[in-house]
């Protein structure tokens, strides 16, 4: 036989694009179309409706940026068309195929219920089926006309990323609002075509399957009535029906299929436009799930479920009611989508807490599993975080965008730091945005690793990142791949089916164990400061206002503890975890809103923790310490002036100079106080750091030596940090000035002066404080530089074999090694409040109070010695998408800790991000909780959030072994409860002698509720 397939794949492909396509649609009438734009921000349905509306024609432009524009739209359905299946169809002058980047509607019938949304991938609106003729049809349309950020494939600045400078010119030119007849034949056989041809290109040459379709389809072309498509359709079709009848392969792959539609929280839109596209997308799965019943939706984000709640009830009762029919499945549990990398342990603890108990309480559904395809890496104190939040699996899919080792599972178990374990998948078909095209089921089958062992795996389908969500031709699509010959099987159905299937398949699955490094996306580490300094600092205020209003509810008569307020301001900080907020991956107007966010937050928990610390009692001066560790050390009262205070672990102690060991001094550029000796060169680093208590010099290099790099990745401008930025730097050597300013008894000070770049200034200074061997480097600077990073770097002499980090609930060692080209993709590694190095006797640990990104090298010198550089990065000058990232000022402090145990940076960590309160207040004789035992860290000291009274109590292992002590209360204790996250018990606290016994393996944490005698 002949080698034809050229000219059939092309005679195929021309026909079916241009003579079946633009017959889907038998015939056509246009709607009369109004207009009103609304002004500033979205409106009301009700006020829409009562707009005054005027004409507005076809090819007519519309749509300022981040405008909206209401459309009322009229017609009739004509008689003749009885028995047909008519629909509304609306092209709004759609660029492009994504559907969540540019202009989006929501179409209202006219007493205001939201009926469905129309987007560049969905532009139907179901009107009759069959219609009777004659129906009168009145809709109300609400179209956002949302700037195209995309556009030039992020290669171009813009200034459409904020409403205060995108300008006002109309963006789209409508192109049609049609009453339309939908010739169900020709849809289908359009559908019939597409799934055969693509399995066919992806069957290899040498298949016989793949010939047996070819000739089948060219057949199929000589049956199509190239004058009459609609009559011939029919035809046409049992043409190809033999090849769609063929089974799979008996051991075929199969694909377990679930709509799901991921909106961004916030991204290349603000969050008030999530809000809308939250309702539109809804609305179109509600209405896909009414046209097919074999159709499961998988929706995380508790955040936008209540956004539709408060905001679109009657898309919040179809939710409902698709619910209880099973087509709707809630999942995730958290509530957003949150980076996997920045957040908090407590913050993670309660983005599954809140998550959980909203889809408990408004659907009665405990969801098994976190859903987080999309978020840049995770820690590795998920599993733990995970599995006692009561779930049972783990999915994600972002691993797969890996820039240089491909991951060696899909299906595994992935093990945490402290050994829990938690069943993982990772989608093969590589994107949540599936709408099983032949290239992603040929991808999903080439690509899965557990071929042999397992036989499954996930695909998430719909259009997603901006919603969208899946249509009926993804549905069809799965019905035609159902039982295919050629193509894996597809099954739709609820994700915690596969995973069940997948496990009891695959109980022995491999085992990953530590983090899950994403090796691309390196800069979300440091892009956007100031948000990662408003979560750094949100974070620890709400853990002081928790832990005073607790001391208060339980010490001060009269005093109610602030439950609604508390919660409500976890939420807040909770949605801007998300993972292209806190990020700093977003556009202007997200991060200029959060930065805002961030100040209220701080303002309102200000007043809460003062109210509690007042509720108190007055009657002197008091200090009080938020962290769980003693402290002794120098605190600034009201006037500014320095005192010496010693204050125990979450307790207070008056405020009275308890005198220190030995006065600082400084003299020239030196700073000592006894414990270590800090040499400040005329260039402004430092020339020498003495640990005067090792008798050791701690520096092999100038010590925090500022570099500024050239910072150009090769795409993602916000997202990346490429390895090739360290090949072009200038060291910031020339200070404008080097000065003592303070020269007290318990503080010393040198403030260093520097100018460089494009008008950018920094004010560092440099503290030496009583009593203390930490050195801090308090930072200000005025950041006008384009496409740079910012770099502090303290070469240390220590040979350390890895670098500890602090994560959530403990902390990760890496190699400082590149044996690996595993090794070598860490170059830029996220951190919490301190990484520390050390050699056997002898550790140094960097701190910092908002900084995330980092890394560590190490050379080694002609003397035979090793060089280990721990270098955190301060800020990044990203132009897209937000042209004017991280611009303007910045304030932050970091600090030096030599002779450092992983004890002391632990201890140091919380010091430096919750500083000492001085307040008029009576104070408590002893703090909530205490403990005794090395090792033992509290988190977080809270009522239970039931209202019972209860204290509840978060606990962890730090140092990364075994520990045992008993947990004493400032309260009479009746009793206590080892709970879940969730707060609900798991067994009984063992009560010894007025405390709770506490043993703990390495990194576990361990939440106990106590009852109040």
């Amino acid at each position: 036989m002949h080698d034809e397939r050229r000219r059939i794949e092309e005679r195929v492909e021309r026909v079916h694009n241009q003579r079946i396509k633009p017959a889907i649609y038998a015939a056509t009438v246009p709607f009369e179309v109004e207009a009103w734009q609304a002004p500033g921000e979205p409106v009301s349905f009700e006020e829409a409706a009562a707009a005054r509306y005027a004409p507005f024609a076809m090819d007519t432009t519309w749509g300022p940026p981040w405008g909206t524009t209401w459309f009322r739209m009229r017609g009739q359905v004509p008689a003749e068309w009885a028995g047909r299946r008519v629909e509304a169809v609306i092209d709004l002058g759609f660029v492009g195929d994504w559907p969540g980047n540019q202009a989006e509607a929501l179409v209202h019938l006219s007493d205001g219920r939201p009926l469905k949304a129309v987007n560049p991938l969905n532009q139907y609106v179901p009107i009759a089926n069959p219609a009777t003729g004659g129906e009168q049809i009145d809709y109300l349309v609400e179209a956002a006309s949302n700037p195209d950020i995309l556009a030039d494939n992020f290669s171009k600045i813009t200034p459409m990323g904020d409403v205060l400078t995108a300008g006002d010119k109309p963006l789209y030119t409508f192109q049609r609002a049609d009453i339309a007849v939908l010739d169900e034949n020709v849809w289908h056989l359009d559908l019939d075509i597409q799934v055969l041809s693509e399995l066919m290109v992806h069957l290899a040459e040498h298949e016989p399957r793949r010939h047996e379709i070819l000739h089948a389809l060219d057949r199929a072309m000589d049956a199509v009535d190239l004058d009459d498509i609609s009559g011939s359709a029919a035809a046409v079709r049992e043409v190809l029906a033999p090849v769609l009848a063929k089974p799979a392969n008996a051991s075929a792959h199969v694909i377990s299929g679930v709509g799901h539609a991921h909106i961004d929280s916030a991204w290349l839109w603000p969050i008030r436009e999530t809000k809308r596209k939250t309702s539109r997308t809804f609305s179109n799965v509600t209405s896909l799930a009414d046209e097919y019943d074999d159709f499961i939706f998988a929706c995380s984000q508790a955040q936008q479920y209540e956004w539709v709640r408060d905001n679109y009830p009657h898309v919040w009762a179809r939710i409902q009611e698709s619910v209880k029919k099973g087509q709707w499945a809630p999942v995730g549990g958290m509530w957003v989508e949150s980076d996997g990398n920045l957040p908090g342990g407590e913050a993670i603890a309660r983005q599954l807490v809140h998550g959980k108990r909203f889809f408990i309480e408004h659907f009665g559904i405990e969801t098994k599993g976190v859903w987080l395809p999309d978020s840049f890496g995770y820690n590795a104190a998920y599993p733990q975080l995970a599995k006692l939040a009561g779930n049972e699996w783990f999915l994600t899919q972002k691993i797969s965008w890996n820039q240089t080792n491909k991951f060696p599972h899909h299906t595994f178990w992935w093990e945490g730091i402290d050994g829990t374990r938690i069943f993982t998948h990772f989608p093969p078909v590589d994107t949540y945005n599936a709408r099983f095209s032949g290239e992603e089921m040929d991808r999903a089958v080439r690509n899965y690793q557990e071929k042999g062992a397992g036989t499954r795996s996930l695909a998430p389908f719909g259009w997603g990142d901006g919603g969208g969500g899946p249509t009926r031709e993804i549905m069809e699509r799965a019905r035609r791949l159902a039982d295919l010959e050629g193509s894996p099987k597809v099954v739709v159905e609820h994700p915690d089916e596969f995973f069940a299937k997948a496990r009891a398949e695959y109980e022995d699955a491999p085992v990953w164990e530590g983090e899950l490094y994403l090796e691309l996306h390196r800069a979300t580490y440091t892009s956007q400061a100031r948000t990662k300094q408003g979560n750094r600092r949100s974070e620890h205020k709400l853990r002081e206002a928790e832990l005073w209003a607790t001391t208060a509810a339980l010490h001060a008569p009269g005093y109610a503890y602030p439950y609604e307020k508390l919660d409500r301001l976890w939420k807040t900080v909770l949605l801007h975890q998300f993972h292209d907020i806190l990020p700093g991956s977003s556009i202007a107007w997200v991060h200029r809103e959060a930065e805002a966010e961030y100040a209220r937050v701080a303002e309102e928990l200000e007043v809460l923790t003062a109210e509690a610390v007042a509720a108190l009692g007055g009657g002197g001066t008091r200090v009080f310490n938020t962290s769980p560790y003693d402290r002794a050390e120098v605190v600034r009262t009201a006037d500014g002036a320095p005192a010496y205070v010693e204050v125990p672990a979450s307790g207070s102690a008056p405020l009275t100079d308890a005198g220190p060991a030995q006065p600082v001094t400084a003299e020239g550029r030196v700073l000592d106080n006894g414990l270590v000796r800090v040499e400040v060169a005329e260039d402004g680093t430092l020339s020498s750091v003495r640990d005067l208590r090792a008798g050791r010099e701690v520096l092999a290099g100038a010590g925090n030596l500022l570099r500024l790099h050239t910072d150009l990745p090769n795409y993602w401008d916000a997202w990346d940090i490429d390895k090739h930025y360290r090949n072009r730097f200038t060291d910031l050597l020339e200070p404008e000035s080097v000065a003592v300013v303070e020269a007290e008894p318990l503080v010393g000070a040198i403030r260093v002066t520097r100018s460089f770049g494009k008008g950018s200034k920094i004010t560092q200074t440099i503290t030496v404080r009583a009593d203390s061997p930490r050195i801090d480097f308090e930072t200000e600077i005025d950041w006008h530089e384009a496409e740079k990073i910012l770099k502090a770097g303290f070469p240390v002499d220590v040979r350390a074999p890895h670098s500890s980090a602090e994560i959530q609930f403990g902390h990760v060692q890496r190699p400082t090694h590149t044996n690996t080209s595993w090794e070598a993709a860490r170059f830029e590694v996220s951190g919490h409040r301190w990484v520390h190095v050390a050699e056997p006797g002898y550790g140094v640990a960097v701190i910092n109070d908002s900084t995330y990104g980092h890394d560590v090298t190490r050379t080694v010198r002609e003397d035979g010695g090793t060089t280990t550089t721990v270098a955190l990065s301060l800020v990044r000058a990203p132009r897209i998408p937000d042209p004017e990232a991280d611009q303007g000022k910045h304030r932050f402090t970091y600090s030096l800790l030599p002779g450092a145990s992983i004890e002391d940076a632990v201890a140091e960590g919380y010091a430096l991000n919750l500083p000492l309160r001085v307040a008029d207040s009576a104070g408590v004789p002893e703090p909530v909780v205490s403990v005794d035992g090395e090792g033992i860290t509290v988190e977080a000291v809270k009522l239970a959030d039931d209202e019972s009274g209860d204290v509840v109590v978060r606990l962890y292992e730090s140092r990364g072994g075994r520990a045992q002590g008993v947990l004493r209360t400032g309260f009479p204790l009746a009793g206590g409860q080892v709970t879940d996250l969730l707060e609900r018990p798991l067994e009984d606290a063992e009560v010894v002698d007025g405390g709770v016994r506490v043993q703990l393996r390495p990194f576990q944490i361990l939440t106990l509720r106590l009852g109040r005698g």
